[in-house]
């Protein structure tokens, strides 16, 4: 009796080690998270952290906006997707009615004009405007509007550029790239600025 209780103990203990052995082992593939049906790939190790770092960098960028008093007036988001980069806009504090935004070619917003970030971000050296059939600059977005309480959101998809370093189109370019809100909005036809006016807010990228 006492020996097959030894051998059951040990056979125990032997499948208790196994199993340890195999959960340590690094896992593999796509898996879902929760009900949100989000997909999660693990590459069998824990990045490093400046592999963290620098998929941050590259991913996503956040950036804050001014306006022409310097007073923070809104937050955007930029990430790196498999159509383009997206950009997630948030503002108050603004001019009610609609607004052209675009990316400018320089990372600097000193106010109170913003003349600083330059003109549009332009490396194919194209026309200005969506309607504009020498266009478009692919800086350029569509209007941003501002309700009545001078607030405003909207996300739009930029399939012209890149947050990827090293590449033409790239809005983390030296010396950075920055987005700009203007007075009135963009008629997407007239270059080089779409009519749009002066500039009143504005965020550096880089």
């Amino acid at each position: 009796m006492k020996i097959v209780n030894r051998a059951a103990v040990v056979f125990s203990v032997m499948l208790l080690l196994s199993a340890c052995e195999w959960s340590a082992e690094p896992a593999t593939g796509t898996h879902q998270v929760g009900d949100s049906g989000i997909e999660h790939t693990q590459h069998g190790s824990s990045p490093t952290a400046e592999e963290a770092a620098n998929d941050t960098v590259t991913d996503m960028k956040r950036i804050d906006i001014i306006d022409s008093q310097g007073t923070k007036v809104g937050r955007a988001a930029l990430t790196e997707t498999v159509e383009g980069v997206k950009l997630q806009v948030e503002v108050s504090g603004l001019p009610p009615g609609k607004h052209g935004l675009h990316f400018h070619s320089v990372g600097a917003c000193v106010a109170p004009d913003f003349k600083t970030a330059g003109a549009h971000f332009n490396p194919e050296t194209k026309k200005h405007g969506f309607d504009n059939p020498e266009g478009h600059h692919a800086g350029d977005l569509p209007n941003l509007e501002i309700g009545s309480d001078g607030g405003g959101k909207a996300e739009f998809i930029n399939k012209k550029v890149t947050l990827a370093r090293d590449k033409a189109n790239s809005l983390v370019k030296p010396g950075g790239t920055s987005l700009v809100i203007h007075t009135g909005p963009d008629d997407y036809k007239t270059d080089p600025t779409g009519e749009s006016g002066g500039r009143i807010a504005c965020g550096v990228i880089k």
